[in-house]
């Protein structure tokens, strides 16, 4: 789903690649397999030691239908004993950029434009930044989160 992204209105977004010791977690923890306890029957999580993980988009939605609240971006691990390559889906503003994505993607019909404008009216993302000392900013996201030609 979260594939959509790169040929949408929205910016493209980019691959982040990390290389090192196991540092990054799919999506919460890192990297690790379940096996059985002879004991007692439960399952318990180990350190994976080589191997691929993955997850999604993390989101859910709150009160609403369209409610959408951002958790955690895609993520593809491999790990091969105590070093990691992990590739992530980074875009900016992630929380504003996926949750109108996902508006976008679920409560929109009609061509690019008109589905723009219908995230626009029925998802604005205008929010006002207040910092000591500063006159109060008033942001609009979507001028930051999509292309040129859909602002």
């Amino acid at each position: 789903m979260y594939l959509k992204a790169f040929c949408s209105p929205f910016h493209r977004p980019s691959l982040k690649w990390y290389f090192g010791k196991v540092a990054i977690g799919v999506p919460y923890f890192f990297p690790r397999r379940w096996v059985k306890n002879k004991e007692t029957g439960y399952r318990l999580p180990v350190p994976r030691k080589i191997g691929f993980d993955h997850c999604g988009l993390g989101w859910k939605t709150k009160w609403t239908d369209t409610g959408y609240r951002y958790e955690y971006s895609p993520v593809l691990s491999f790990v091969f004993f105590k070093w990691q390559i992990a590739v992530t889906v980074w875009v900016e503003h992630p929380d504003c950029y996926w949750t109108a994505f996902l508006y976008y993607l679920h409560h929109t019909k009609g061509t690019e434009r008109e589905r723009v404008g219908q995230c626009k009216s029925g998802f604005p993302l205008m929010f006002t930044r207040y910092s000591v000392g500063k006159p109060e900013e008033k942001i609009n996201y979507y001028d930051l989160i999509l292309k040129n030609k859909y602002k």
